[in-house]
């Protein structure tokens, strides 16, 4: 689970980080400092990214945007600052404004249990909570690390997973523990919210996204993915051969489909509806900043809801009170610059990366068209540049200069984001 953004955010506040709320930023935009996102940027492709596109606003000015691409890629097709992303995991954002809007609505509740809405598909469902599934405090297996998605995963099976074979998928696994009592990552817990959202409306999950973020926002490059092909000009994402995977990566995860492409593999063209809606919509950076601003800012929920989305659970159970926490489909945490709301991806192929401070005025969002490296740090190089390069687009979102120093150290995790 967002590996590279919780790593900084559990190291800042140890280091004495003074959070946004305690230091007001500057609102200089001289202060966003291009040339350094710049440097930044690449580095991050020397160090072997085929490309990246940053996008950092503070609130007070023109968005930065950077884009810098590795001459290999470029040639294959020129990556461009409004091309449309896959965002993995961030779509757990989006699909638990989903579930505040129609609470607002009172057609369902935070406290409803599973059992309600999913009779008989959730073991133990009386006792977990719809806020439980989008605080990943359900105990619920992750389905991502079952065998059987992971020829979806690697883009060797184009079968169509529905949110219900998901969520079944991951039950048929022993819970980690009982619900409402520890914090852990499951995929599992938002294709259970997925399935709720089309229980309780009757509509698709693409519909949902369509018509009630997309089309309200003005979001043209946002969508729920509902097979492998895109609407627009898309980033294509990438990942090594088999002969060039780095041995950190393990061996059931080196032998990716898709396009070859020298040393690497396109998979732009494969099916990301495994991620669902854990991690199957798609948009790009600029649409996301717009997305993230009208969460936070409350355009999108009433101030109620807007209490519960800030309603933070611990993720770490040895800082319950000062270490980073978990929200509906959001994480919040101290950097060296500032408090963070945040959430970030990985779908093969694609890692994203999304900050905003507590209002939305400001954002960052760093969006990298490859995954596995980062996914199990299977490059020191390129995962120091990457953290690097994250540190800095959250402290340009506060109008502050990057500390000096090393940046955070990446964390392993042995399966997907979805």
């Amino acid at each position: 689970m967002s590996a590279p953004l919780l790593a900084l955010t559990l190291t800042a506040t140890s280091a004495g980080a003074a959070p946004a709320e305690a230091v007001p930023a500057a609102r200089d935009t001289a202060r966003v400092r291009p040339a350094e996102l710049a440097r930044l940027a690449q580095r991050l492709v020397d160090a072997g990214a085929p490309g990246v596109i940053v996008r950092v606003t503070d609130g007070s000015g023109r968005p930065v945007e950077i884009v810098r691409q590795a001459p290999w890629a470029a040639r294959e097709q020129r990556l461009a600052a409004g091309d449309e992303f896959r965002m993995g995991s961030n779509t757990k954002t989006m699909m638990a404004a989903l579930v505040l809007q129609l609470a607002a609505e009172g057609r369902l509740a935070l406290t409803d249990p599973v059992e309600k809405w999913l009779p008989g598909q959730v073991p133990g469902g009386s006792a977990i909570t719809l806020r439980m599934l989008l605080t990943h405090t359900s105990g619920l297996y992750d389905y991502t690390l079952d065998p059987a998605v992971l020829p979806a995963i690697l883009g060797r099976d184009d079968r169509r997973w529905t949110s219900r074979d998901l969520l079944a998928v991951g039950v048929r696994h022993a819970p980690l523990f009982p619900p409402g009592t520890r914090w852990s990552y499951s995929n599992t817990d938002y294709a259970a919210v997925g399935a709720v959202l089309e229980a309780v409306t009757g509509a698709s999950l693409a519909s949902l996204v369509r018509d009630r973020i997309a089309r309200p926002l003005g979001l043209r490059h946002t969508y729920f993915a509902t097979g492998p092909h895109w609407r627009g000009r898309y980033a294509h994402g990438y990942e090594p051969d088999a002969a060039h995977m780095p041995d950190a990566v393990p061996e059931r995860f080196r032998d990716v489909g898709g396009v070859r492409r020298g040393a690497y593999v396109d998979v732009s063209g494969n099916d990301p509806g495994w991620g669902g809606a854990a991690g199957a919509v798609v948009s790009t950076a600029r649409d996301w900043s717009r997305f993230t601003s009208a969460l936070l800012s409350g355009e999108l929920l009433p101030p109620a809801q807007m209490a519960e989305l800030r309603r933070t659970v611990p993720m770490d159970p040895e800082r319950p009170q000062d270490g980073p926490g978990a929200g509906p489909g959001i994480e919040t945490g101290d950097t060296p610059c500032g408090t963070v709301w945040a959430h970030d991806g990985g779908m093969t192929g694609y890692t994203s990366t999304s900050s905003s401070d507590r209002d939305g005025r400001r954002s960052a969002v760093v969006l990298v068209p490859t995954e596995f490296l980062f996914e199990f740090d299977a490059d020191p190089e390129l995962v120091a540049a990457h953290q690097a390069l994250l540190g800095a687009a959250v402290c340009a979102m506060f109008g502050r200069p990057a500390p000096d120093g090393p940046s955070a150290p990446g964390r392993e995790r042995d399966g997907q984001d979805g």
